[in-house]
This record gives C-alpha cells, sequence and structure tokens, in this order.
C-alpha cells in the first residue's frame, strides 16, 4: 500500500530532526527548473501570484535565491519533520522509531508543489509553491501543466517496487488533482472524514486534515497493507461507516471529538 498526502504552508526548520537518517529527493532537475522560474519574479509579482503580504513574498523571495540541488543537513531537513500544520499534528512523527521512518520511506509519498513527490526522509529546502498556483512554464499555465502525468508514474513506480497496486489517498483536492487516475497502475482509495454537528456528519476542514494524519499515522504504526485493517482505524473516536461507504471510499464518523 502507498499512501499520498498535502505538504503543509507552516515550516519547522528549528527544531532538531529526531533520525540523523536522510535520502535526497529523486526529481531535483524539475524543481530546479521552476525555481529558475521564480527568481526572473518580483517580489512585488510573487505577492500578487501567490496572493502573499509583502513580508511573506519577499522571504520567499530570499528562499527561492539561495535554494540549491545540492544541500546537506544544515540547510535543509527531512520532508516528514520539516512540514507543520493540521496533517502533520495528526501523523506526530516526532515519536517515530527507525523502524517507523523505514515502513514510512517505502509506503508514504508527499505531493509537493516544488519537488513533485517527496519521500518522508528527503532533505528538504523551506520553500511556498502551492500546487494551485498559477506559474506559467514551458510546459504550460500552471503546476498541474507542469507536472503532467511524472507524479503518476513516479508513483507507479514506488508501488511496483513493493509489489503492490493499492493507493490510500489522505491528500486534499488540490494537491491530489496533480496525480492523473487514468495514468496510474494501481487501485485508489479515497478516504472522508466526518464530525457530528447540529445533528448532521459533516467535513469540517481542520478535524478533516488531522483525521488524514491520524490516519497515515495509524498505517505507519500498526503495519497496514490491506483494506481490512484500514477499517479498524479508530483513533480519536472515529469509526468506520459501513453504510456510508464504497469500494473505493472509506467513510469514518465521529460524534465527539476526543
Amino acid at each position: 500500500m502507498l499512501l499520498v498526502i498535502s505538504p503543509a504552508k507552516t515550516l519547522d526548520y528549528d527544531t532538531p530532526p529526531v533520525t540523523p537518517h536522510y535520502t535526497l529527493p529523486e526529481h531535483l532537475e524539475h524543481a530546479e527548473q521552476l525555481i529558475e522560474v521564480l527568481r526572473e519574479y518580483s517580489p512585488q509579482q510573487i505577492a500578487e501570484l501567490m496572493h502573499l503580504s509583502d513580508k511573506l513574498a519577499g522571504l520567499n523571495m530570499a528562499r527561492y535565491a539561495g535554494w540549491t540541488p545540492n544541500c546537506s543537513p544544515g540547510k535543509a531537513k527531512q520532508a516528514l519533520l520539516a512540514f507543520k500544520g493540521d496533517v502533520y499534528t495528526g501523523l506526530a512523527a516526532e515519536d517515530f522509531d527507525e523502524g517507523d521512518f523505514t515502513f514510512a520511506q517505502q509506503h508514504l509519498r508527499i505531493l509537493s508543489g516544488l519537488y513533485g513527490v517527496l519521500r518522508p526522509l528527503d532533505l528538504m529546502q523551506a520553500y511556498r509553491l502551492e500546487m494551485g498556483t498559477k506559474l506559467r512554464t514551458s510546459r504550460g499555465k500552471d503546476l498541474y501543466a507542469f507536472w503532467g502525468d511524472r507524479i503518476s508514474k513516479w508513483l507507479n513506480a514506488a508501488l511496483q517496487a513493493q509489489g503492490d497496486d493499492l493507493l490510500l489517498n489522505l491528500a486534499s483536492n488540490e494537491y491530489f488533482g496533480s496525480v492523473k487516475r487514468q495514468a496510474l497502475s494501481a487501485r485508489v482509495i479515497d478516504t472522508e472524514f466526518r464530525d457530528l454537528k447540529n445533528g448532521e456528519y459533516r467535513i469540517i476542514s481542520f478535524y478533516a486534515k488531522k483525521a488524514r494524519g491520524l490516519m497515515a499515522r495509524h498505517v505507519i504504526k500498526h503495519r497496514v497493507r490491506d483494506l481490512q485493517a484500514l477499517r479498524q482505524f479508530d483513533a480519536e473516536g472515529y469509526r468506520f461507516s459501513a453504510e456510508r461507504s464504497s469500494e473505493d471510499r472509506l467513510v469514518f464518523l465521529r460524534d465527539a471529538q476526543a
């Protein structure tokens, strides 16, 4: 089984990593092309393109200027530990042991606007480039055009390496939109997490994001490899709903937040 999750806007490069092990991103030549395009923009253009404040635009211009394909742990951090946000709060990778990191490295992928696909231990430099950004390149009008079917092919290769064809989608629509389903040699399992509010089970963004991280943690900690074990997910009060689920969509409900 291969899991995909989204990145986060918030980054943490101050906390020391809990593992010394790291790898390098596999497709840096594509990231380098995007960085070259971004370096042509002025801070004002970056602010307009990404809807950022002048301060954040300046910060990210400095990041692009300092980005290099040949990075070291002193300038970068493992992706799974560098990202912070609701999904990563649920994942809580800070307490992973080396066995957890090894399993995650094989079975988890982070979709990225800049890097395309990141493995958990891939060294990542600080950046801001959301997948929905309409950054025009020689490949087209936005990042979806830039990545084309490349991300799907890389996910296929990861699945083939582990001898499986099950892809668990824990990413947002924005990021999973970069995956061409028709190009996947895999069965895609979508997920949905709903919380009870005013008598109805609704998708509440904050809770749903954290639940995706909790699900990823469940898979990694329990070495989950099949759908039956996925249905046993019950972290923080969630329960599998057979009546609301379908063959390729797993729905989990929660009556009260833990």
